[in-house]
């Protein structure tokens, strides 16, 4: 494709060179050019790609993207901008044919719940015969690939190369995550969303290479509802008003305030044979009763957002209500039935925010016990630990302190930083080191009535220890439990995970 044409509407200077000339390949990889490929000096947290500029040149690169000075041989076209970051954006789209205009993406972003509602949009949308791709904190899902996900939202040079993907692989939908990083390092430039959504928002990512502060945070979350065409707001957050007040695009609201498009109210909670789940009475653009299969008040916000897009794209409310009356996501309030007697579910939350949400949540369905299994991250804030320690011994009846990502620390410094926050408390709690051995330790002393949380890990399959991540799934670990126990020694065991 011809330079002049992937840097039309672009603000750019020439500072020497031709853009009469055609690219074979772009990147922002200096290990991956080779002769005739376009290269995005991108400066980024650790590494400037302006000090390879030289080092692409000797390939024999045929342009650079710059957005500083640099000095390379006279017959390679330099072109500068503004931001790398964003023309890489726009650039990437055109090298890729603009494969978000040929598909309808639904944008959702937030603090919490990003991941639940992208699966139920997903699984909402195949019923109804969309070909739907996903792009999120978990992975891709390309129509043909299943891939490992770096980023909730990846840089736009691969994300635009992700949805070229889903256009050939016959898709003509996706549903995609995106992060305040995403919006505040342009990985979305150049995506044409139809949809985007607004779960909720609260003081989380404020901090080194993320944002300075929480209105930093809370401008770049606005920024999708200038990008979309259709924004849906939930309205019982108290931030609403303001992505509202700053969105260009036509606004839809989802909640439980009268006056929302889509309305829920009596609201009940259930439980049976290990279930936790939550019925509500839908009103507004559409009506009926809807049964959702995972527990607490944020899954009727969940469950709303992801109604109003199928709805808006022409879903059957039939199909849309046995969806959620089945749905699983991997690693968000994860029910793993292996009781009659108790729940056990794997989540996540993996600092004090997420964690107080969801045992708040959880302790609205009165169990006898609530039981929290957690650990914290090596080489983090000590802070997380103290306030996780904390949280979880005011809220849960007994906490299991254990061990989850302990990177280049000893788990037990770890594990004594988070009883400093126990200590604040007059919670109960007993330390295991190792993470399998404390779950052994909650299921076969779970009793009838309780709610057993495994938090932390969430979708995650490995343990990062010293630099090396080690396979580590907390269902492969529950399996291997159930097997290596005597079942009968696990009060209400059935079989119907593991069938």
């Amino acid at each position: 494709m011809k330079l002049s044409e992937l840097i039309s509407g672009l603000e750019y200077e020439v500072l020497q060179g031709d853009i009469d000339i055609y690219i074979n390949n772009i990147h922002n990889d200096s290990r991956k050019v080779c002769e005739g490929d376009l290269f995005f000096c991108i400066t980024g947290a650790v590494s400037d790609g302006h000090k390879y500029a030289q080092d692409v040149a000797e390939k024999k690169a045929a342009v650079l993207i710059v957005e500083k000075t640099v000095e390379v041989n006279a017959d390679v076209t330099v072109i500068k901008v503004p931001s790398t970051r964003y023309a890489m954006g726009m650039i990437s789209s055109r090298f890729y044919g603009e494969p978000s205009k040929k598909l309808k993406v639904i944008g959702i972003t937030g603090t919490k719940g990003k991941t639940t509602i992208t699966y139920m949009i997903r699984e909402m949308l195949i019923a109804a015969g969309y070909k739907t791709g996903l792009i999120g904190t978990i992975e891709i899902l390309d129509g043909v690939n299943q891939i490992h996900a770096a980023n909730t939202t990846p840089e736009s040079l691969t994300l635009h190369k992700y949805l070229k993907d889903m256009v050939d692989n016959g898709l003509d939908s996706v549903v995609m995550e995106v992060s305040s990083q995403g919006l505040m390092l342009d990985r979305v430039a150049g995506v044409e969303f139809d949809f985007g959504i607004f779960t909720n928002l609260s003081k989380d990512h404020i901090g080194p290479n993320e944002h300075k502060t929480f209105e930093e945070y809370m401008m770049w979350k606005a920024k999708l509802f200038t990008m979309c065409k259709k924004g849906i707001f939930n309205i019982d957050d108290s931030y609403a008003d303001y992505m509202m007040k700053s969105a260009t695009c036509d606004i839809v609201t989802y909640g439980m305030k009268e006056g929302a498009n889509y309305h829920a109210d009596e609201y009940e909670l259930y439980s049976e044979k290990g279930v936790l789940g939550i019925t509500y009475n839908l009103t507004g653009d559409v009506s009926g009763r809807v049964m959702v299969d995972l527990p607490g008040e944020f899954s009727v916000h969940n469950s709303l957002a992801a109604i109003a897009v199928a709805d808006l794209m022409g879903v059957p409310f039939e199909k849309i209500q046995s969806i959620l009356a089945s749905v699983k996501v991997r690693g968000r309030v994860e029910m793993i039935p292996i009781s009659d007697a108790f729940t056990v579910m794997i989540d996540y939350a993996h600092n004090a925010m997420a964690l107080e949400s969801l045992l708040n949540a959880l302790k609205a369905y009165n169990p006898k016990r609530l039981i929290s299994l957690f650990g914290c991250g090596g080489n983090r804030s000590k802070d997380r630990r103290y306030e996780m320690g904390e949280v979880s011994g005011n809220m849960a009846d007994l906490t299991i302190i254990t061990s989850d990502n302990p990177r280049f620390e000893k788990p037990q410094d770890i594990i004594d930083d988070i009883k400093i926050g126990m200590a604040k408390t007059k919670g109960s709690f007993v330390e295991i080191l190792e993470r399998k051995e404390a779950m052994r330790y909650a299921i076969l002393h779970g009793e009838p009535g309780d709610i057993i949380v495994f938090a932390g890990k969430g979708h995650e399959d490995y343990q990062e220890i010293e630099g090396v991540k080690y396979h580590m799934d907390e269902r492969d670990l529950i399996r291997e439990i159930v097997e290596e126990e005597d079942v009968a020694n696990i009060c209400g065991y059935n079989n119907r995970y593991f069938a």
